[in-house]
């Protein structure tokens, strides 16, 4: 696994030792940053972050900062060893807990993101769950990534869906906030 493009362009990333985490494939990060375009200056979060290969890509293509929210101990040693490694632990703040925790906090604190990854462990029940809970974190002409098994479809309340593309079982839907909450 490596960075697409960017300032860190060919670095190699560290993935946790174990099967617990499936990392984003380089092929797919790729096609979603290609959908989704400069993200100079935007603010990132990526939930279930896992080795924050989203994250580090928005970074080396000129995203402000990230946040990344993953609880699993192999997968934070990971982030932070790819993070050190490029020298962006100042770029980047990581919240070592539950997702559903750290959406609750960031809403209260009122945080608003440009860009929200997300990649849940697949069908688990938790990507409509999730896709609900982040929408409210969407700052105004934001968007979210939000990755998925073809057997479990994201809920789109309140959302306008840009763009879905298959990727043999992963599916990658990309959402902004619908018109009509807008007005």
């Amino acid at each position: 696994m490596r960075v697409i493009a960017g300032s860190a362009r060919g670095r190699a990333l560290v993935a946790p030792a174990g099967r617990r985490t499936r990392p984003t494939a380089d092929r797919v990060r790729q096609a979603v940053f290609n959908i989704l375009g400069a993200v100079e200056g935007s603010r990132c979060l990526d939930l279930f972050a896992g080795t924050g290969g989203m994250a580090i890509e928005a970074l080396s293509r000129g995203a402000a900062e990230a946040v990344l929210v993953e609880k699993d101990p192999g997968a934070l040693r990971a982030i932070r060893a790819n993070l050190s490694r490029l020298g962006w632990e100042e770029r980047a703040r990581v919240l070592p807990r539950d997702v559903f925790w750290a959406l609750s906090r960031l809403d209260r604190r009122g945080e608003r993101f440009d860009l929200v990854f997300l990649d849940p462990p697949y069908e688990r029940g938790l990507v409509a769950r999730t896709v609900s809970a982040a929408a409210r974190l969407l700052a105004e002409g934001g968007r979210m990534v939000v990755e998925h098994s073809r057997r479990e479809l994201p809920g789109e309340e309140g959302l306008r869906r840009l763009r879905r593309a298959t990727y043999g079982d992963t599916v990658v839907s990309i959402y902004s906030v619908a018109e009509e909450q807008d007005a």
